[in-house]
């Protein structure tokens, strides 16, 4: 897939099928969206793209990133998009909805077909709507397609509900709506060393940053990507109570792998979510949590071991 972080002409001759929206999560309805334009540009013979931006450094998205950037890239590149432009927000934020059409569809794309959910807005103070799209691209022969809701327990997929289903340690909502186990890869960083030294479990730190969402406190039945393989893996988020009962104690990402070793800061493994197994507590020792540690490894081990088996 061919990224491009600025406002220019797509390279493919062709001409583009886009989809178009923000797509944080690349959950069900924006696969939906993604994969019209896919299979449109196939039948077509035509370059499968999508528009999106990138927010002003100084803002985050309200409640947080479901997924890096680098997260969303290849969840987006795995439905089959080969030309992905992603300008800064501030570059086109001021264009009519007229003048959208014209030098994104038209310039930069060469745009033969839009898909785009019926919610979609455009243009500046998002004046833009699908019916005006509809309008607008109509007499430039690109044609629109507007792409109905995925719907998960009788409501719409959003953002909105995967984050609320995340913060709640609803892990099997938020994986369903989002079409794919929500995954992390933030870098490896070095800890306090408790695991290594007081556990018997050292652990692969990838501490949350500030406008990443932070999924419900507990732990968790997780896999990490290490050496070209999945590797089974428990995975803590919290404020680990039982050594740091301090009121400012940081909340951490620890994972422990039980069959691996190496070193991995300054990496970014990508760490897969699967199954919440249960909430962040005090115990009254080390052992009783070093034992917490071990049964959740177990447990993952044997969770996707059964996966294998299907």
């Amino acid at each position: 897939m061919q990224i491009f972080h600025t406002m220019a002409p797509v390279t493919d001759i062709r001409g583009c099928a886009v989809a178009l929206g923000y797509f944080d999560g690349v959950h069900c309805g924006h696969r939906m969206v993604l994969g019209g334009a896919v299979r449109y540009a196939d039948e077509n013979n035509l370059a499968p793209a999508a528009f999106t931006f990138e927010l002003p450094g100084n803002q985050t998205l309200k409640g947080g990133r479901i997924l890096s950037p680098t997260q969303k890239h290849v969840r987006v590149a795995s439905l089959g998009i080969q030309q992905y432009l992603e300008p800064p927000f501030e570059v086109f934020r001021d264009l009519s909805p007229e003048d959208f059409v014209e030098k994104v569809l038209v310039e930069c794309f060469h745009a033969k077909a839009v898909f785009c959910g019926n919610n979609f807005t455009f243009g500046a103070r998002a004046a833009g709507n699908v019916e005006l799209l509809h309008a607008l691209c109509e007499p430039r022969g690109i044609a629109v397609h507007i792409v109905p809701m995925a719907q998960y327990g009788a409501q719409a997929v959003s953002s909105t509900r995967i984050r609320a289903a995340l913060e709640e340690g609803r892990l099997d909502d938020a994986n369903a709506m989002l079409g794919a186990p929500y995954a992390i890869d933030w870098t490896v960083t070095h800890g306090k060393g408790v695991g290594t030294s007081r556990l018997g479990t050292p652990t692969v730190n990838q501490n949350y940053p500030p406008d990443a969402l932070q999924p419900c406190a507990g732990v968790y039945l997780t896999r990490i990507h290490l050496q070209d393989r999945w590797w089974p893996a428990a995975t803590g988020i919290g404020k680990r109570p039982t050594v740091d009962d301090s009121a400012n104690a940081a909340v951490t990402c620890e994972t422990y792998v039980p069959d691996f070793s190496g070193n991995l800061y300054g990496q970014n493994p990508v760490l897969e979510f699967h199954r919440y197994l249960c909430p962040v507590r005090k115990f009254h020792n080390l052992q009783e949590l070093s034992d917490l540690i071990r049964r959740a490894a177990r447990e993952s081990k044997a969770y996707f071991a059964a996966q294998t088996v299907k």
